[in-house]
């Protein structure tokens, strides 16, 4: 009968072994993130829409005083893009066009997001009703989240394991469908980062001049663009010069849109009423206007990489959008994929509206509404 009892004990010790009470859990995960000066994680992160899921390839980095390097790759078509913060601005870069948008911003304070630990403590500390669920497995942490510009987002489950180390995370919506997905391969919590790891310089790209560049030509279009309303936008882009040179990219470098790009969401009681293609320098230029319960205006071109680093200021925030980053103002969102670049612009559209028609466009030539 001793040696039964002693044989329960020790099974009842083991059993008991590694776990905590909810408190113990939250308070050794937060401790293990809080304490780290720099970190790295790999993973992979997928995001999905009603019909679509697409997966990126995942790095991100920390260094203590708010310094942030996230590299996202679109595993289907490669598309590199890198959200970088230090102690100057933030930068979202597209390393193969030699692109980046500058903003002014309190990013990733301001929202949640699921890729960054910090981000993740946030979220725990900000919720007063946050759960803490043991299974087999380990723990399961459920919060809240904050998704300002997507309030289709509601909660997130937090998955460790016995060792209390974070496996993946989980974004669900009101409907309790997974929404965005992160599972991470690896994490470092001393990788010993420094400033220098956080540099702009580190991603512009190293090219010859160009000895048939016209020095004294600009490219108005972007700066025009992203510093106008929509009147002005279609003004700008209906008057520009086809003989207008491009200020960084080669002369020589053309291409043109050969099938318009439409939208397969587009806000009801809101219409197609007029396409126009424009000739460029570097190759053409299409404006598709919609009217009706809710204006914009769509502008697409093709995408060409630049010899300098082109920087475009934006008073707003970087936008995740289901294939890439977009770069969100007041009334605008401009992103760059599947080698166009897209403006949409617009005082009577949400931001949930700009995401939905964002997300929409792909290779086809069917619109919903056509008037």
């Amino acid at each position: 009968m001793k040696k039964i009892g002693v044989i329960l004990c020790l099974a009842f010790l083991l059993c008991s072994c590694g776990k905590g009470t909810p408190e113990d859990v939250l308070k050794d995960f937060k401790k293990s993130v809080e304490s780290a000066k720099s970190y790295k994680v790999t993973g992979n992160m997928e995001i999905s829409n009603d019909e679509e899921t697409f997966t990126y390839s995942l790095e991100s980095y920390y260094l203590k005083d708010n310094y942030y390097k996230v590299i996202l790759v679109n595993q289907t078509n490669n598309h590199e893009q890198i959200i970088l913060k230090n102690n100057e601005d933030i930068y979202v870069i597209t390393p193969a066009l030699n692109k980046s948008f500058k903003f002014q911003s309190e990013w990733p304070g301001n929202s949640s997001q699921a890729y960054l630990l910090g981000s993740l403590i946030l979220d725990i500390n900000n919720d007063k009703n946050v759960e803490v669920i043991e299974d087999d497995n380990g723990y399961i942490i459920k919060t809240t989240v904050n998704y300002p510009n997507n309030n289709e987002l509601k909660y997130q489950k937090i998955y460790l394991n016995n060792k209390k180390e974070i496996e993946k995370v989980e974004v669900y919506n009101d409907k309790d469908i997974i929404k965005i997905k992160v599972t991470f391969d690896t994490i470092n919590l001393k990788a010993g980062l420094k400033d220098k790891d956080f540099r702009l310089e580190d991603y512009v790209k190293a090219t010859e001049p160009d000895p048939n560049k016209n020095d004294s030509a600009t490219d108005s279009n972007n700066e025009s663009i992203n510093n106008s309303d929509v009147n002005k936008c279609e003004q700008e882009n209906s008057n520009q010069d086809s003989s207008e040179n491009t200020d960084g990219v080669k002369e020589s470098e053309t291409t043109n849109i050969e099938n318009i790009i439409y939208p397969l969401y587009i806000p009801s009681n809101t219409y197609l009423t007029s396409s126009e293609t424009i000739e460029t320098a570097s190759g053409n230029r299409v404006i598709l206007t919609f009217s009706g319960e809710k204006n914009f205006v769509l502008i697409e071109e093709p995408t060409i990489a630049n010899n300098d680093m082109e920087i475009i200021p934006v008073y707003g925030e970087p936008l995740l959008l289901s294939e890439t980053i977009g770069a969100l103002s007041a009334n605008s969102l401009s992103w760059d994929v599947n080698d166009i670049s897209y403006y949409l612009a617009s005082t009577e559209l949400t931001v949930a509206d700009m995401q939905l028609i964002a997300n929409s466009l792909g290779n086809s030539t069917l619109v919903s509404n056509v008037k």
